[in-house]
């Protein structure tokens, strides 16, 4: 296996650092359009690990906005599997690049939706990933497989659905995913700050879109943002967190392969935060359609979303200021296979102390690069096979489970889940 991880931010940082304990690929080229930011990841990886695991990674540069600089990129490198961890709005871009280029694909967010012209808040436009789904016959046909959705939410929430389905359920009310945290970041002095540990342009995206959620009996539809809320009780010191609607993948993937009466995703933003993005909605700073805008060197043309991301910390870097955990699961609902009601949590918790220790990246970022590792890996040795675009519910849940709870000195990740059932 020759991996293209296209991306040396914060995820494509700790999927490379993550990958180079592991020996089931061949190389990894790390790539970005910043090709210095590839060069410190493997600079880390040298320096940590040593010559022989950095051998095994490149770096290159790419311009992830050409799906021709894409291809050309993955066919110099002779890349198997295209690993996109950037932003998802160059999902379109990279996965036509891979496909061009004959190699697999996996993401962990899919391409963008658009809300619906005239009823937004009660039904859905172009839902997130369709325009991916709408190729899963060119993939099928070529024999290639696009595994969307791989990270923490969507990702290891998908496959815990699909655990859920398999092993624990009969018949399933409600697969709820729910994530939340008591993550604190502050600034040298001591004092908190605003300082999101995920991309700000992914979480304007998801937070201000209309909300998704699916019932069997009536399909796709959507709520007006931050909805519902609903108290939720996070595992291991977490505690009692505010959950609400968001936009998100698990809603528009689990319903594909699972039999679930209702699907859906709350987040736990907290007050602050949900003001923060109604305030940057309100003055139009969440638009991603680029303003004029006066400069000493003359007029240019920028979008508020960009500078509102360029004015904000680098998620990458809030690691060493940030205290908590960060806790991500699916709450499932239903009747047991013994035929009794049955209420359970499946959730893995990330610490950032540990993550920082290990892997100096932050907990939210590292939590999500763990995932697409694990199932790099289970493709490498033939455990999970597929071809066309498929989500994690499509494949076993129990292989990627056991290897990500195996000691690492018995080959594993030692990573624990949890299950937490309903008194």
């Amino acid at each position: 296996m020759r991996i293209l991880l296209v991306g040396a931010g914060g995820v494509g940082d700790a999927i490379a650092k993550i990958a180079a304990r592991r020996t089931f690929y061949d190389t990894i080229t790390v790539s970005d359009y910043d090709v210095a930011r590839a060069e410190r990841t493997v600079g880390w990886i040298r320096a940590r690990h040593g010559e022989e695991a950095a051998s095994r990674f490149r770096t290159a540069a790419i311009d992830a906005s050409d799906p021709d600089s894409v291809e050309a990129v993955a066919r110099e490198h002779r890349a198997t599997h295209v690993m996109n961890a950037v932003e998802p709005k160059f999902v379109p871009t990279i996965f036509a690049g891979a496909f061009a280029a004959g190699a697999d694909y996996l993401d962990m967010a899919m391409s963008l939706s658009e809300p619906h012209p005239t009823d937004p808040y009660e039904k859905t436009g172009v839902k997130l990933g369709d325009d991916q789904f709408a190729l899963r016959g060119d993939w099928e046909a070529a024999g290639r497989l696009a595994l969307v959705g791989m990270g923490v939410e969507p990702g290891l929430s998908d496959v815990f659905a699909r655990f859920a389905a398999d092993e624990l359920f009969s018949s399933i009310d409600e697969l709820g995913t729910r994530d939340g945290a008591n993550l604190v970041v502050r600034d040298e002095a001591g004092n908190e700050i605003f300082a999101p540990s995920f991309s700000i342009w992914t979480t304007i995206e998801e937070c201000l879109n209309p909300p998704v959620i699916f019932e069997k009996d009536t399909g796709w539809f959507t709520t007006p943002p931050f909805s519902e809320p609903e108290v939720f009780d996070f595992p291991e010191g977490i505690g009692p967190v505010e959950c609400v609607n968001v936009e998100h993948e698990e809603v528009l993937l689990m319903p594909r392969w699972l039999d679930a009466k209702r699907v859906t995703f709350k987040y736990g933003l907290g007050e602050e935060f949900i003001g923060v993005l109604k305030t940057l909605h309100l003055l139009g700073l969440d638009s991603t359609t680029p303003v004029r805008v006066r400069s000493a060197g003359g007029p240019v043309e920028v979008a508020p979303r960009d500078v509102v991301a360029a004015a904000l910390p680098d998620p990458a870097t809030i690691g060493p200021l940030m205290t908590g955990k960060t806790c991500a699961g699916v709450n499932v609902t239903g009747i047991g296979v013994d035929g009794a009601p049955r209420e359970v949590y499946l959730y893995h918790v990330s610490d950032n102390e540990w993550t920082m220790r290990e892997y100096e990246c932050q907990c939210v970022v590292w939590q999500t690069a763990l995932n697409p590792v694990i199932a790099l890996e289970l493709l490498a040795k033939g455990a999970w096979r597929g071809t066309g675009v498929l989500g994690p519910e499509a494949f076993p849940a129990r292989p990627f489970l056991e290897l990500m709870e195996r000691p690492e000195r018995e080959g594993g990740y030692g990573q624990a889940w949890g299950m937490r059932e309903a008194r």
